[in-house]
C-alpha cells in the first residue's frame, strides 16, 4: 500500500522536530535549541489507532531570504507540501502570530489540501489562562489545536484529527529493503539518492555537513520498495563536535544498525582514507551487507589499468573487503548510478542464503581432509558436523571435540572455504565453535535411549567473530589424512 504522507511544516524554530518524535515516541529528528537544525525532509513510518502514514518533518521555512541554504530548504519544504496528503501547520504560541505564519499558511490555503493547525509550546495547556492559541483564527485554516510537544499535552486529540483526515489506503505494502548511504562528508551521498530518486529530494550544497539527520526516502524499482536512509558523514572522533553534529554522528550510526545493506561512498579522486576503512567496518561488524561506491569517477585520469588498480588498493586495506563488490560511479553524470540497485539486491539474496545441511558437510568434510585443525595440548581437534542456523547473516554452527583449541587462521580458513563454495558476495559470514565429546572407540547409543538430563549436552563455546575473513592461502601445511573428520558421524540431511 501506499501509505499516506503527513507533513509537519512551519518557521524556524516552533518545535517541528520535537513534534515529530513526539508522535513516534523515539528521538528521530535531532532537536536543538536554535533556528535551522532540520534541512532536509525527513521521513518516518507512525501509527495512531490502526492508521498507518508516514511523517514528514521539514526545515524551517523562510520566506524572502538570500541566504542559499534557506532557498534549498524552502524548496524543500515546498516538494514535502506538494507530495502530503495531509498538511500540519506547526506555530509557536508563545511568541503568537508571526508574518511567515500568515506566508506560510497562505501557501496551505493554495493546494486545498486537509490542513490542520496546531499551535505548540502551550504547556499549561488544561489552565484557565491558556486561551493563546485562540489568536492564530486570523491564520484562516479553521480551528487552531494547542499542543505542547515538549510533555505531550493535547498530541492525542491532534492525532485523532490527523487520522481522520487521512485516505483511505488500498493494499498491503510489502517488507521494505533498508539501504543506509555511508561515508566521510562531502562525497556526494545525497547527490547519489537524488540521482536515483530522479529529483532533489535531499539538500545537497557544497559545504561539508550539510546533512544532520538520517534521511529516510522510500522509492520503488522493480516491485520491491526501498528505503534510502541518507546519512550524515562520519568524521574522526577527535574532529566530532559537540551539540548537532555528535547527535547526528549517533544518528548515522543507528541508521547502520536498522539498516539491511550498507552503500559506502568515497572520494575516488582521492586514496581510501582510514576513516573510510573504520566506516565499513562498523557496517560490516554490524553484520548488514556492504557495497563500496567510488564516486566522482569522472575526475579521475584514466590510463591503463586504472580501475583495477584502485580496486586491488582498496581490496588490499582489509582481508574482508576481498569479498566486497565495488562499483566506479559518478554521480554528476548518471555513469552506473543504476547498477547500485541491482547490485543491492544481489547482496541482500546473498545475506538470506541458506545452504542444505548435507552441503555444509561436503563442503566441511573437504575442507578438513584437505588440511587438518593444528592439535591442541597433544590431542586431535576432530570437526563432527556443520550447519547453517541463522541468514542476514549467514551463521554457521561447528561441531568438534576441542573448540578452543581451533585457532583463529584455521575458522579463516574453513570461512574462505565456505565462500569459495557459496560466495556470500558482500555479505559478512560468522562462525561459531561448539563442543562435541569424542565419541572415538566408544560405542554408539542406540537411537531413543533414555539419557540423564544435563549429560550429553552440547556446550557452546564463545568464538570471537572473524571479521577479516578473506582468509590466507598456504598458511597450512598440506595433509591429506581423514583423521581430522570423524568417520561414521551422523548427518543429518536436509529433505
Amino acid at each position: 500500500m501506499k501509505l499516506p504522507v503527513v507533513a509537519v511544516v512551519g518557521r524556524p524554530n516552533v518545535g517541528k522536530s520535537t513534534f515529530f518524535n513526539r508522535v513516534l515516541g523515539e528521538r528521530i529528528a535531532i532537536v536543538e535549541d536554535r533556528p535551522g537544525v532540520t534541512r532536509d525532509r525527513n521521513y518516518a513510518r507512525a501509527e495512531w489507532n490502526g492508521r498507518e502514514f508516514y511523517l514528514v518533518d521539514t526545515g524551517g521555512m523562510v520566506e524572502g531570504s538570500d541566504e542559499p541554504m534557506d532557498r534549498l530548504i524552502r524548496d524543500q519544504v515546498l516538494t514535502a507540501i506538494g507530495e502530503a496528503d495531509v498538511l500540519v501547520l506547526l506555530v509557536d504560541g508563545k511568541s503568537g502570530p508571526h508574518p511567515l505564519d500568515y506566508a506560510i499558511a497562505e501557501h496551505l490555503r493554495k493546494t486545498q489540501k486537509p490542513a490542520l493547525l496546531l499551535v505548540n509550546k502551550m504547556d499549561n495547556l488544561g489552565a484557565p489562562t491558556a486561551t493563546g492559541h485562540h489568536e492564530f483564527w486570523d491564520l484562516g485554516l479553521g480551528e487552531p489545536f494547542p499542543v505542547s510537544s515538549t510533555s505531550g499535552k493535547g498530541s492525542g486529540d491532534v492525532l485523532d484529527q490527523i487520522v481522520w483526515q487521512l485516505p483511505e489506503g488500498t493494499e498491503e505494502e510489502d517488507e521494505a529493503l533498508r539501504v543506509a548511504v555511508i561515508g566521510r562528508p562531502n562525497v556526494g551521498k545525497s547527490s547519489f539518492v537524488n540521482r536515483l530518486l530522479g529529483e532533489e529530494r535531499l539538500v545537497v550544497s557544497d559545504v561539508a555537513g550539510t546533512t544532520r539527520d538520517a534521511i529516510d526516502t522510500p522509492m520503488k524499482y522493480h516491485g520491491r520498495t526501498f528505503i534510502f536512509v541518507d546519512t550524515a558523514g562520519l568524521r574522526r572522533q577527535a574532529k566530532i563536535d559537540q551539540g548537532v553534529e555528535f547527535y547526528s554522528s549517533i544518528r548515522t550510526e543507528r541508521a547502520i544498525d536498522r539498516s539491511d545493506v550498507c552503500v559506502l561512498m568515497i572520494d575516488a579522486t582521492e586514496p581510501i582514507a582510514v576513516q573510510d576503512l573504520k566506516i565499513a567496518e562498523k557496517a560490516w561488524d554490524s553484520g548488514k551487507g556492504l557495497i563500496v561506491i567510488a564516486n566522482k569517477w569522472d575526475l579521475v585520469e584514466k590510463e591503463t589499468m586504472t580501475a583495477p588498480r584502485y580496486e586491488k588498493e582498496i581490496r588490499d586495506r582489509a582481508p574482508y573487503l576481498h569479498w566486497v563488490p565495488i562499483l566506479f560511479t559518478s554521480v554528476k553524470t548518471g555513469q552506473r548510478v543504476n547498477k547500485v540497485l541491482e547490485l543491492i539486491l544481489e547482496v541482500q539474496e546473498q545475506r538470506q542464503r541458506r545452504i542444505p545441511t548435507h552441503q555444509v558437510n561436503d563442503v566441511l568434510r573437504a575442507l578438513v581432509m584437505r588440511t587438518k585443525a593444528p592439535s591442541h595440548h597433544g590431542r586431535p581437534v576432530r570437526f563432527q558436523y556443520g550447519t547453517q542456523v541463522a541468514t542476514e547473516p549467514p551463521v554457521f554452527v561447528l561441531w568438534c571435540t576441542q573448540p578452543e583449541g581451533v585457532p583463529e587462521s584455521y575458522e579463516r580458513y574453513l570461512m574462505r572455504g565456505f565462500r569459495e563454495a557459496w560466495g556470500f558476495t558482500g555479505s559478512p559470514l560468522i562462525l561459531r565453535l561448539r563442543r562435541r565429546e569424542d565419541t572415538e572407540g566408544r560405542p554408539r547409543k542406540k537411537q531413543g535411549t533414555p539419557q540423564p538430563v544435563g549429560q550429553g549436552e552440547e556446550d557452546e563455546v564463545e568464538v570471537q567473530y572473524v571479521r577479516g575473513d578473506g582468509g590466507l592461502d598456504g598458511e597450512f601445511d598440506e595433509d591429506f589424512g581423514d583423521d581430522a573428520f570423524e568417520e561414521g558421524w551422523d548427518a543429518e540431511e536436509d529433505a
